[in-house]
């Protein structure tokens, strides 16, 4: 339940060829710069390099206070908001809202992915229409600095990463002021209640309720 397969619609994604290379969705974190420069290398005259390894589409609108690192990719119809910091490694879809005081950095957005309001999102994979609210984040680091293991009620599975923050599967909505532990894997249509401290696997069509409740959607 925590396979590419499972979580995510990769037609939803210009990352589709990249990512169907691996098994789980964490795999693909340590190769998202390189696959960023590869595929903004090949992009047609839709996109404009506005800085070296920075490509915007024509129909994107990004904020004169906003901040594009490098490498990233901004998707058709994207609004990149004031303030928001792009660190770079981003690549984001066609559709999305990164808003004000946003910051990203090592990350996939799926196409239609809102991220609106105060969110940062680390090392980490938000599939098709999934939904931050206002003041949710990943957490990319244990506090220990340990390596982050996945950790479901069936079994662990060791990541050999440093850094990972949170896959979300299609269709996810993560309540305001919530914290999604290092290697936290939501599935699809599951909601999480705002302010929640989230960590380890929620099951598709799920709702994590407060004091990490979790009860199948009716």
């Amino acid at each position: 339940m925590y396979t590419i397969q499972d979580l995510y619609d990769l037609n939803h994604t210009a990352a589709a060829g990249y990512l169907s290379q691996f098994t789980y969705p964490w795999e693909a974190l340590k190769g998202i710069k390189d696959m960023i420069l590869e595929l903004g290398s090949r992009l047609g005259d839709d996109f404009v390099e506005v800085q070296p390894q920075v490509w915007v589409h024509r129909t994107a609108t990004v904020a004169p206070t906003a901040f594009l690192g490098s490498p990233c990719i901004i998707g058709a119809g994207t609004e990149v908001r004031h303030c928001a910091f792009v660190r770079g490694s981003a690549l984001v879809g066609e559709n999305c809202v990164v808003g004000n005081s946003v910051e990203l950095k090592n990350v996939i957005l799926f196409d239609n992915v809102q991220v609106p309001h105060y969110n940062y999102v680390g090392d980490s994979i938000l599939g098709y229409k999934s939904h931050m609210g206002a003041g949710s984040l990943t957490s990319n680091v244990k506090s220990d600095k340990t390596l982050v293991v996945v950790k479901s009620t069936e079994e662990q599975i060791p990541t050999g990463l440093k850094k990972f923050g949170a896959m979300l599967g299609d269709f996810v909505e993560v309540g305001c002021n919530s914290v999604l532990n290092p290697g936290t894997v939501i599935g699809p249509h599951s909601n999480i209640y705002p302010t929640s401290c989230v960590r380890g696997v929620v099951p598709a069509n799920s709702i994590w309720k407060t004091g990490g409740v979790v009860v199948k959607k009716v």
